[in-house]
Formats: structure tokens, C-alpha cells, sequence
């Protein structure tokens, strides 16, 4: 087995060595526009709230890489993202009443596989996947309504002082703005976990420029495969679904943006201009 591992990684090592010369390694800044969708059963299902569409910018990325060949490659970057999800607070009426604002920040870190058309044109189109770490730097979400009657599901704590209307809506007093979340929290139940664990993908296309420049532009969508909330809160939230105002269910992001950039790479880009 020792003297088959051995052989094997000597043929990897081999076929490496003869691919080499057609190594081409390039670095690259990147800058992008999101719109983020907060996946939660709980707050879609909830008849007070509406979500709306939000567009964030991601101002600064680097990347560096190395395409093995016109037809594959891999990509490390470093992107600061910023994400934004609104909720607007509706009452019986379906009149706006307030909202529930949830704002972050983070660095992503995403390792991608690149596959390539493997043409020699000016333009090349690329599909790219793999996983991303996404570091939170700062986040918030607060909570905030006027005086209102709102529907409240079943299950679904009723603010203090609420009235009962006898079908299902409640006389509520006024929500002042009140911090739910945060990465400063502290209390550790309203605290963000300060990573993710996250799944990248993009569909894209380079354009050469020079004869060792070129411009990339490309549909970036992250998945988050983890909760933003720490662990101890999604513990209790499973024991009580009258915990935390409502904040029920497994939440995931999905961030769906376009991001362009300027690359160098070192021996040539592959059009051969």
C-alpha cells in the first residue's frame, strides 16, 4: 500500500512538473452590488412582516490565482461585503407601521474551482464554485413600530401590553427602536456568530485588455450552510418558540450580486494578445 502511495503521488508529481510552463498565475482587484435574501420560515410565514429588496455595495476585493490550463483553475479572494435585508412591519390594515432592519458586514473568503471554455479569444467564459468562509466584522438588526392592530400567529410571543381582539389580532403599544442582534451585544443570546460557513458560485465571462491584462465580469451568489445566530439562542429557540420576539426557525443567506474586476497575470493571458 506504502510503496502504491508512493508511486502515485510520484505520477501526480510527474504530470505537474509537465504542465508547469503552462501555469499562468494572476492578482486581481474586485468591486461588486448585491441584493441580499434572508431565508426564515418563521419571518416569511409571520403576516406583520414584508420583506423588501435592498441593493448593498461590496467596495474592495483582492483575488490571486492560478489557471493550470485554459480549461481550469483555481481562485482565492477576499471581499468586503456589506448585506442589507428590510422588513416592513405592516398592521391589519397591510399600512406600514415600522420595520425590522438587519444590516452586516463581512469578509468573504471564497476558494473557488474554475472551469473555463478553454477558447483563445479576446472573451472567455467561466463558471467557478467552492467554499467560503465569511468573517463578520459588524452586525445589527433592530426592531421598531408604531402603536398599531396586528395579526399574531399562533406560537408567536405577544409583545407587553398587547390587547386581544378575540380573532387573532392584538391592540400592540408602540416598539421603540430596540437592538434584537448584534455583534457588540452583551448578552451573549443577541450576539451574531462571527463566522459562516458558506457555499460560492459564479457565472462569468474575461476579456482581455492588454496582452497581461484582463477584465473579468461575472453573477457572484453565496449560500450560507450555517445559522448567523450562535448556537446557545438556535438551542433555545427549538426548546420555546415564544423566545427572542419571534426570531423561530433556521436562518440562511443567500446573496446574489455582480462583481467586475481588473486582473494582471504573469506569463501572458491566454488569448495570446
Amino acid at each position: 500500500m506504502e510503496r502504491f502511495s508512493f508511486r502515485l503521488l510520484c505520477t501526480a508529481l510527474f504530470l505537474l512538473s509537465l504542465n508547469v510552463q503552462a501555469q499562468k498565475f494572476h492578482v486581481g482587484l474586485t468591486s461588486g452590488i448585491n441584493t441580499t435574501f434572508l431565508l426564515d420560515k418563521g419571518l416569511s410565514e409571520d403576516p406583520r412582516y414584508n420583506a423588501t429588496y435592498t441593493y448593498s455595495f461590496s467596495p474592495v476585493g483582492l483575488s490571486a490565482g492560478v489557471d493550470f490550463s485554459p480549461r481550469f483553475g483555481l481562485q482565492l479572494e477576499s471581499i468586503l461585503t456589506n448585506q442589507e435585508q428590510i422588513y416592513e412591519v405592516i398592521d391589519i390594515a397591510k399600512t406600514v407601521v415600522g420595520e425590522r432592519h438587519i444590516d452586516l458586514q463581512s469578509i468573504n473568503i471564497p476558494l473557488l474551482f474554475k472551469f473555463m471554455s478553454g477558447s483563445s479569444n479576446r472573451a472567455r467564459m467561466n463558471f467557478s464554485l467552492g467554499p467560503q468562509l465569511a468573517i463578520l466584522t459588524e452586525g445589527k438588526e433592530t426592531l421598531e413600530y408604531s402603536a398599531s392592530t396586528q395579526e399574531i400567529p399562533s406560537g408567536v410571543a405577544v409583545p407587553i401590553g398587547a390587547t386581544e381582539n378575540g380573532d387573532g389580532t392584538y391592540d400592540v403599544p408602540a416598539y421603540p427602536k430596540t437592538e434584537l442582534l448584534s455583534t457588540s451585544a452583551e448578552n451573549k443570546l443577541a450576539e451574531f456568530k462571527k463566522s459562516q460557513v458558506q457555499f460560492a458560485a459564479n457565472l462569468g465571462v474575461d476579456i482581455d485588455i492588454t496582452s497581461n491584462l484582463y477584465l473579468s465580469a461575472l453573477i457572484r451568489a453565496n449560500y450560507s450552510l450555517t445559522d448567523m445566530r450562535n448556537d446557545e439562542l438556535i438551542e433555545l429557540l427549538k426548546q420555546s418558540s415564544n423566545l427572542a420576539d419571534g426570531l423561530f426557525g433556521r436562518r440562511a443567506n443567500l446573496l446574489v450580486g455582480l462583481q467586475v474586476g481588473v486582473h494582471y497575470m504573469i506569463g501572458g493571458v491566454w488569448s495570446g494578445r
